[in-house]
C-alpha cells in the first residue's frame, strides 16, 4: 500500500449488493415485474421483468474475485492470451467489508482512505433491463435506494457517500425520487450514460423538458456521477451481427472496439451541445469508470464545430466542458496528458475497488501519477473529490 502523507478520497468505490437489495423494500404490487431471484439448473439467477438478467455472471457474488485480479489484463498485459474468465484466477468467499459499512470503514482506515463515492455493481445495469416498464423501473429504483440508504447511507459519517440510482425516463417520477434521496442527504447521484429512450423515441438528457429535474440538482448543489454500466448501446451492434445484450466480462472484440467510449463521449457532447450548462451554470458532473481516452477527441471535435458555427453556442464548448465536468481516468490512461486538456483540478482518482478490474489497493493509484508534483497529487487523490462531495450553494442573483 502506497504512503501518501495524507488520506485519499476515492471517487470510484463499490459494494456488492446484498441478495435482497432489489426486493427488501419492493412494492409487492409490481414485484414480479421488477428484479427478482429464480433458480436455474440449481443456481441462483436474476430475472428483470420477464427476462433472465445476465448483466453480471454471478449475481450472488459468493464466491467473488479478489480485488485487482484483472489489473494486468486491463493494462493490456495478457501474454498468455487468457480468456477474461481465466484471468480472474482463484475466487474467494465474499468479505464482510463488501456488504457492511462498519467493516468497510475499518478497511478504509487500513487503506488510508478518508472517504469515497460508492457506486452499484449490479445496479448500473438495471435501467436498461427495465426501461420498457416505467412503473416497475421506478418501483425498483426506489426499493434499491431505500436498501442503499439503510445498509450504506447516502452520507455515512462524511466518509461513505453512496450514490442513489436515478432515471430520467419519467421526469415526474425522477423528481419524486430525487426529492427522496436529497432529503436523506445524498451528495452524489448516479445516472447512466446514453439517450433517454422512450417508447416513442429518444431524447437528450439535456433536453429542456428535464429542466425541473436539473434545477433541483443545481439548487441542492450536489454532483451527478455518470458511471459506466449498461448504457443500452449494445443495440447499435446488432446491425453488425452482434448481440443486443450486455454481459459483463464476455469478450466480443468488435463490440469492444465499436462501443468502447461512445456512451460517455456522446452523453458529454449532448450535455454541452444541448445547452444544459448554459441553463444551469452551477451543475457539476463527474464521469466515473469511463476512462479518459475519449476526452481529447471530444475537445478536438468541440474546437472544430465551434470554429464552424460559433453562433450556435453560448461560449466555447471546450471551456464549458472544462468548467463543469470532472473526469476519473483509468489508472492505465495517460493522466498527465489528460491534465493538459482539462486541468489537474478536474481529475479524480478512482480505484474501482474491490472489483477485479480495479486496483488491489486504492492508494496504489499514486504509482500512475508520474510527472505530477505533490500539490497536484493531492488534488487528484483527495481535494477534487472532497470538493465535489461538498454541496455548492448557487450564487445569489
Amino acid at each position: 500500500m502506497a504512503e501518501l502523507g495524507f488520506q485519499a478520497f476515492d471517487a470510484d468505490n463499490h459494494y456488492y449488493e446484498a441478495p435482497d437489495a432489489f426486493t427488501r423494500h419492493m412494492d409487492p404490487k409490481v414485484a414480479k415485474r421488477g428484479v427478482r431471484w429464480i433458480t436455474v439448473d440449481g443456481k441462483e439467477r436474476l430475472m428483470a421483468g420477464n427476462r433472465l438478467w445476465r448483466f453480471i455472471p454471478n449475481p450472488t457474488f459468493d464466491p467473488v474475485s479478489k480485488p485487482g485480479a484483472l489489473d494486468d489484463y486491463f493494462r493490456g498485459r495478457n501474454p498468455k492470451g487468457q480468456d477474461v474468465r481465466e484471468a480472474f484466477g482463484d475466487l474467494e468467499s465474499i468479505r464482510p467489508e463488501y456488504r457492511d459499512r462498519d467493516a468497510r470503514l475499518k478497511v478504509m482506515d487500513q487503506q488510508g482512505l478518508e472517504a469515497c463515492f460508492m457506486f452499484p455493481t449490479l445496479g448500473v445495469g438495471a435501467e436498461e433491463a427495465l426501461r420498457e416498464d416505467n412503473e416497475a423501473l421506478y418501483a425498483t429504483f426506489h426499493a434499491f435506494n431505500c436498501w442503499l440508504d439503510e445498509d450504506w447511507g447516502f452520507n455515512h459519517q462524511d466518509r461513505i457517500y453512496a450514490a442513489p440510482m436515478l432515471s430520467l425516463l419519467d421526469e415526474d417520477k425522477a423528481i419524486e425520487e430525487l426529492a427522496f434521496v436529497l432529503g436523506r442527504g445524498a451528495r452524489i447521484l448516479c445516472l447512466r450514460a446514453g439517450p433517454i429512450l422512450h417508447a416513442t423515441g429518444g431524447r437528450s438528457p439535456a433536453d429542456p423538458v428535464y429542466d425541473r429535474f436539473w434545477s433541483m440538482v443545481e439548487d441542492a448543489g450536489v454532483a451527478v456521477g455518470y458511471h459506466s454500466g449498461d448504457s443500452g448501446y449494445d443495440r447499435y451492434a446488432v446491425d453488425w451481427g452482434s448481440s443486443a445484450e450486455m454481459e459483463a466480462f464476455r469478450a466480443d472484440p468488435f463490440k469492444r472496439i465499436l462501443l468502447n467510449n461512445r456512451p460517455i463521449f456522446d452523453t458529454m457532447a449532448a450535455l454541452v451541445a444541448h445547452g444544459l450548462f448554459a441553463r444551469h451554470p452551477n451543475l457539476r458532473v463527474a464521469t466515473i469508470e469511463s476512462g479518459s481516452t475519449w476526452v481529447p477527441d471530444l475537445l478536438k471535435t468541440f474546437k472544430k464545430v465551434y470554429g464552424q458555427i460559433p453562433h450556435m453556442f453560448a461560449e466555447d464548448p471546450a471551456e464549458t466542458f472544462r468548467r463543469h465536468v470532472w473526469v476519473s481516468p483509468f489508472f492505465e490512461d495517460d493522466i498527465k496528458g489528460l491534465a493538459e486538456h482539462i486541468g489537474v483540478d478536474h481529475i479524480l482518482m478512482g480505484s474501482d475497488w474491490p472489483h477485479a478490474e480495479g486496483l488491489p489497493d486504492p492508494t496504489d493509484y499514486i504509482h500512475d501519477l508520474k510527472g505530477f508534483d505533490e500539490a497536484d497529487v493531492r488534488l487528484i487523490m483527495h481535494d477534487n473529490a472532497r470538493a465535489l462531495a461538498t454541496p455548492r450553494v448557487p450564487a445569489a442573483v
